[in-house]
């Protein structure tokens, strides 16, 4: 038998057995990663949130591979066909592939030719061409002449000629070489390493679709083929501009041979002992074997092969996403500040609003600097008087249409009135109209026009990125790879765990969180988060974690869950504020009594607390990772993890491609980063790409290792196509070759 799959997921992670055991029976009992990360470190030895994740979906994938196991092994076994040889490689394989192909033989199917073949009684034909290539498959195919006849599968043509008898006897054989489990998986090896896939542009769409054009002659070994590519040219077979085909690395480069099977159709041949000698029967197993690869075996691993292409390649781009969203979920805020929120646009006017510094609506309006009314003036006076009324510092300005124009409105305002101090910073817009449109943004903002939820949805996202960008679907934020492309399943679970991993990271307060940001904290159901907005507006802020316990549906379970997670600021018990868990409040008030001191002294008395020997308080209910853990927070209770402000700033005159040329040097922000290379916003409403190569002055195999979403950066121009609307950049502002990399 396989080792159990905590043992193998043990060794898959290079982690301790115990570690292993522990965590799946914290899994089990419904603890989620956050928790299980911040406050069982003892259990899972300080495993982290991104190692439980793929702990928790390869636990998944494990139990599912042995249902299937057993589902198999009973449906052979109620065939009264199951080996002790069959038993030992189905229970020993761990692999999906080879498992279903020792299933294959015993797997119900349609009846087929080889089957006809069995009941015309066709095998012992094929037993004897095959044992004794030096019989004549013309005479040996006379003496199994049968009419027609009647089966309980029902009517069977039989045998009517030599013909018919050597084609039912090659089906046999055909289906027999198929079903060899231990060739197959020597074939499918071969493949791997062998296989080359090839694109050509179908006739008629050859010159209709740009998007595919450096695919319309393309040829790349399969094992090789980036997610990017992959998905690229699945779309274009999708849509029909492509066609793609695998074939083997020698037919290819037309390799001399010398014989006429291919080095998949020799494996099989010799496999089973075939070999043209020019015997009798030679030629005609020879054509069976290649008939086998070409119209049977092939088939079925290029099918094979190429879902597996699909699912390597969408695994990578949701990798992709779920790093690049984590970057813009935990992008630094710029705190609670007064902000105006500019939604750009030309003919139908900017959008205006106003948030005070906990984000509430304060004043909304539109101007219209831009053409064609021109009101420029106008627009001016009304954002000033709407600075000094409010006593806004920070403008934030939607990055979409309009924005490089719309940011000279707020320079211009910045210059002309100095005494207002305030600073204008451009964001991501992505998903504000997703938003305005939601369901959500019509109970925050039910008196609002649908119009100006986006100037407030952009003023948000800038004092707190994560607070506001988890109201919308995360696959509207727009910094995947080919999202739409992928399984839409696997993508949503993948993203909610990101969401779920940042929200715990930063932790919520909840006295001031919206539903849509309760709902990710752990063990907080949809349900329970309204209900607690619900608890809070009718019978006023929470005071204390435990007045949570009297919202309807959380339960004890759940409130060990959230708890730790939930911060209540100028609380009864400071302790509330921080990332302490109730349950170690008794260890606290412990350290407390031996410094003769109350909470509000020893929280952030770093003196104190570091003169604290956290293995004296280490026993075994509060392990020494979670007296360190602690002590920690008590330095800096409530502490934001997410780093320090800060903001590009676009160079002046420089608003669309026409302005740049090569060598200029450009600051900028990343937008979106690809297992190719980054996209940084530069102005010019077009992101340029730098590409992995042009990242660092050394080799970079992840971009992420460099870049995130969100980050300022410098950069060079090497080349601009404005027809192909790209813009090439570098990193490496050394470069001074103009290089190509698209």
């Amino acid at each position: 038998m396989l080792p159990s799959i905590e043992h193998r997921l043990a060794k898959e992670l290079a982690v301790k057995l115990t570690q292993i055991l522990s965590t799946v029976k914290l899994l089990d009992e419904g603890a989620t990663v956050p928790f299980i990360a911040r406050y069982r470190k003892e259990a899972t030895g300080g495993l982290d949130d991104v190692q439980l994740r793929l702990l928790e979906e390869r636990l998944h994938s494990l139990r599912e591979l042995e249902k299937r196991r057993l589902a198999i092994i009973l449906a052979i076994e109620k065939q009264n066909k199951m080996t002790p040889e069959l038993l030992d490689a189905i229970t020993h394989t761990e692999d999906k592939a080879h498992l279903e192909d020792l299933y294959l033989p015993y797997r119900k199917k349609r009846r087929t030719k080889a089957q006809m073949a069995h009941e015309a009684g066709l095998q012992a034909l094929v037993d004897s061409l095959l044992n004794n290539p030096m019989l004549n498959p013309e005479t040996e195919a006379a003496k199994y002449l049968k009419a027609p006849f009647t089966t309980g599968e029902g009517d069977n043509p039989g045998v009517a000629d030599t013909a018919a008898a050597l084609e039912g006897a090659q089906h046999i054989l055909m289906e027999h070489f198929s079903e060899q489990a231990p060739l197959l998986q020597t074939l499918r090896e071969y493949l791997r390493t062998h296989g080359i896939l090839t694109a050509k542009a179908a006739k008629d769409k050859k010159d209709s679709d740009t998007k595919f054009t450096d695919y319309h002659d393309y040829a790349e070994a399969i094992s090789k083929i980036p997610s990017h590519r992959a998905l690229a040219l699945l779309r274009g077979e999708r849509e029909a501009i492509l066609k793609l085909k695998l074939h083997l690395d020698s037919e290819i480069e037309e390799k001399a041979r010398t014989t006429t099977l291919n080095p998949c159709e020799l494996l099989i041949a010799r496999q089973f002992s075939i070999h043209d000698q020019k015997r009798p029967a030679d030629a005609w197993l020879i054509d069976t074997v290649r008939a086998s690869w070409r119209t049977k075996i092939f088939a079925h691993l290029e099918t094979e092969f190429m879902s597996s292409l699909q699912e390597r390649a969408e695994t990578e781009a949701i990798q992709v996403f779920a790093q690049n969203l984590k970057a813009l979920l935990l992008a630094p805020p710029a705190g609670p500040r007064v902000t105006i929120g500019l939604d750009p646009g030309l003919r139908t006017g900017v959008k205006v609003a106003v948030v005070d510094a906990t984000g509430k609506v304060l004043a909304t309006t539109t101007i219209y600097p831009h053409p064609p009314r021109n009101d420029w003036d106008s627009a001016l006076q009304t954002l000033k008087q709407l600075a000094e009324q409010h006593q806004a510092t920070l403008i934030a300005i939607g990055n979409g249409t309009a924005s490089r124009e719309t940011d000279h409105l707020a320079k211009d305002l910045i210059k002309k009135y100095p005494q207002l101090k305030l600073t204008s910073i451009m964001v991501s817009e992505a998903g504000a109209s997703v938003y305005s449109a939601s369901e959500l943004a019509s109970e925050e903002l039910p008196d609002l026009d649908v119009s100006l939820r986006g100037a407030v949805s952009i003023a948000r996202r800038l004092q707190d990125p994560l607070a506001e960008l988890v109201k919308i679907d995360p696959k509207s934020i727009g910094v995947g790879q080919y999202q739409h492309d992928v399984d839409q399943n696997k993508l949503a679970r993948s993203l909610d765990s990101v969401v779920e991993d940042s929200v715990n990271a930063i932790g919520v307060d909840v006295n001031t969180a919206s539903p849509a940001l309760l709902r990710y904290v752990a063990g907080l159901s949809s349900k329970i988060a309204h209900n607690i907005v619900t608890q809070r507006n009718t019978k006023g802020r929470f005071v204390k974690r435990t007045d949570l316990l009297k919202v309807p549906s959380l339960g004890e379970k759940t409130f060990e869950q959230a708890a730790g997670f939930l911060r209540i600021a100028n609380g009864t018990n400071p302790l509330d504020a921080s990332a302490v868990h109730p349950e170690s409040y008794p260890l606290v008030e412990q350290i407390l009594r031996d410094v003769s001191l109350d909470v509000s002294g020893l929280i952030g008395n770093q003196p104190v607390l570091k003169s604290i020997r956290p293995e004296k308080y280490a026993n075994a209910q509060f392990g020494l990772l979670t007296v360190k853990d602690i002590l920690h927070e008590l330095e800096k209770p409530g502490r934001d993890p997410r780093s320090t402000f800060k903001t590009a700033t676009f160079k002046e005159g420089i608003e669309t491609m026409k302005d740049l040329h090569s060598g200029m040097v450009l600051e900028g922000v990343v937008t979106n980063v690809a297992a190719f290379g980054a996209f940084v916003d530069i102005g010019v409403h077009q992101d340029g790409l730098v590409h992995i190569s042009a990242l660092a002055d050394k080799f970079v195999k992840d971009p992420h290792t460099v870049v995130k979403v969100g980050q300022v950066v410098t950069v060079k121009v090497l080349e601009v196509d404005e027809k192909r609307k790209r813009i090439a950049l570098t990193m490496r502002l050394s470069d001074g070759a103009v290089t190509k990399h698209y």
